[in-house]
């Protein structure tokens, strides 16, 4: 147990490329031992095996040749000859021994051989100091024949190829500690440089940093190459997002100073209020109310805008006819010398999305009063409900002067204003909270010049044919 636990305790406080190495390296190591102790052991077998073979031939040689004969010692010397086979013939009972002593040891196994009770089995022996192999076998009845040879060759043989096979292994497991150093190394070079990318950044704090990816085809990239590829694209969208974040600051911070400037102007002129007249006093308390829900509106919308999602338990089903139908109606009340037109197609009628009605309806009111701000006195704000298959399209268009071809990528960037639109009230966020809260239901803003003139803005929704259950 305390082993498992110090393992555990190596392998948190051991950085990931040495734990890589180590396990890489054991599993090559392990199997490079493996292989060599099974080669020596089939060799050994192999060796052990033909020994055994040629002592079965011999032993066959020696029954046809002295078949029918009694007790007695064959093959006169068997000590220094390796090849030739020593072989005796032995008898069950021991007073039927000859009168020469036995050259091999005789033991009772090879007795009860003899009697019939044992089966042939080879042992190894010790002749004259020097290893031998012998074979013991019955011999007609009541006899036992034994035969024996030399196994130095063999010990020898299998002595030499333990050596070498453990040269081999030896050499395999340097090997596999140089190939499992390699294999970390070059296995975790890109999380290396994710680690050392991601230090920089959390030590300068800037998300313009990115990893290099070797180049070639995207089929052959690995998980760690796609690994720093997320990373890379995390690190893109934390820069945008840090970008925007910045921007929204700055520019938040310049469109407020203006009207605390005002605030600040007009407050102090209240201060002096019994140097002012009447006219003057309202004038001055009028333009500090007024200031002062611009700046509310200002400071509502940057809300709005941060929060950049929509609160999901007040998600439910939307009519958008309905909801164009409220938007128009308030919009009539809001600018009352502007004519809005609402037009329906029977096949969009009723179609319902899943979105916030509040904020379905702050998008639709936005781009309503973008186009009334920008109408001339008299000229209608046309809105249109229309379908093509699954898509539901809503249309507000003014015939103001249009959207010029330097303006269209920048009209739903926060606080931007064409040059025509500097000297009309509002703050600027108008059209960059109808995209935001457009994309945050999975419709589509798009703006373009009108044909004939003015601006057409467009939004699309997925919607099904009919209203869905709730």
């Amino acid at each position: 147990m305390t082993g498992t636990r110090g393992m555990a305790r190596w392998r948190r406080h051991r950085p990931l490329r040495t734990r890589l190495a180590v396990a890489a390296s054991a599993a090559v190591a392990l199997v490079a031992v493996g292989v060599c102790a099974a080669a020596f052991f089939v060799i050994r077998y192999e060796l052990v095996h033909q020994l055994d073979l040629h002592l079965t031939q011999s032993a066959t040689l020696v029954k046809q040749q002295h078949r029918g004969e009694g007790p007695q010692v064959v093959a006169g010397e068997c000590v220094y000859l390796s090849a030739p086979a020593c072989s005796q013939i032995v008898p069950a009972d021991p007073a039927a021994d000859p009168r020469e002593p036995y050259r091999l040891p005789v033991s009772g196994p090879v007795r009860e051989v003899a009697a019939g009770d044992r089966p042939a089995y080879f042992s190894n022996v010790t002749l004259a100091g020097h290893p031998a192999r012998m074979f013991t076998s019955r011999f007609g009845s009541g006899r036992a024949l034994q035969v024996a040879v030399r196994s130095d060759t063999v010990e020898q043989g299998v002595r030499q190829a333990a050596w070498l096979l453990s040269g081999v292994g030896g050499t395999g497991v340097l090997l596999a500690a140089v190939l499992g150093y390699w294999v970390s190394r070059t296995g975790l070079a890109p999380v290396a440089r994710l680690t050392a990318t991601a230090e920089r950044i959390a030590a300068t704090r800037d998300a313009r940093h990115r990893i290099e990816i070797p180049a070639g085809p995207a089929r052959r990239q690995d998980e760690v190459t796609r690994l720093a590829t997320a990373f890379n694209t995390m690190l893109g969208e934390l820069e945008q997002s840090v970008t925007a974040q910045r921007r929204l600051v700055a520019d938040a911070s310049h469109e407020l100073r203006t009207p605390l400037t005002a605030l600040r102007t007009n407050a102090d002129l209240l201060a002096r209020a019994d140097r002012l007249t009447d006219a003057q006093r309202d004038r001055a308390s009028g333009a500090l109310q007024r200031q002062l829900r611009e700046v509310t509106q200002l400071v509502n919308d940057l809300i709005e805008l941060a929060r950049d999602e929509e609160p999901l338990p007040l998600v439910e089903d939307v009519g958008l006819a309905d909801l164009a139908g409220h938007a128009v109606r308030a919009a009539r009340g809001h600018w009352p010398d502007v004519p809005f037109t609402l037009t329906a197609d029977p096949a969009a009628a009723p179609a319902h999305v899943p979105g916030v009605p509040a904020r379905l309806s702050r998008l639709l009111t936005n781009l309503l009063d973008n186009a009334a701000k920008f109408s001339p006195p008299g000229a209608p704000v046309e809105v249109a409900l229309t379908r093509a298959g699954a898509v539901v399209e809503l249309t507000v268009r003014d015939h103001g002067p249009g959207i010029a071809p330097q303006d269209a990528p920048y009209v739903f960037d926060r606080f931007y204003r064409a040059d025509s639109a500097r000297a009309l009230p509002g703050s600027g966020l108008g059209l960059a909270m109808a995209r935001q809260i457009a994309h945050a239901h999975g419709a589509t803003i798009t703006a373009e010049p009108a044909a004939g003139g003015g601006a057409l803005f467009r939004l699309a929704f997925e919607a099904p044919p009919g209203p869905r259950s709730p």
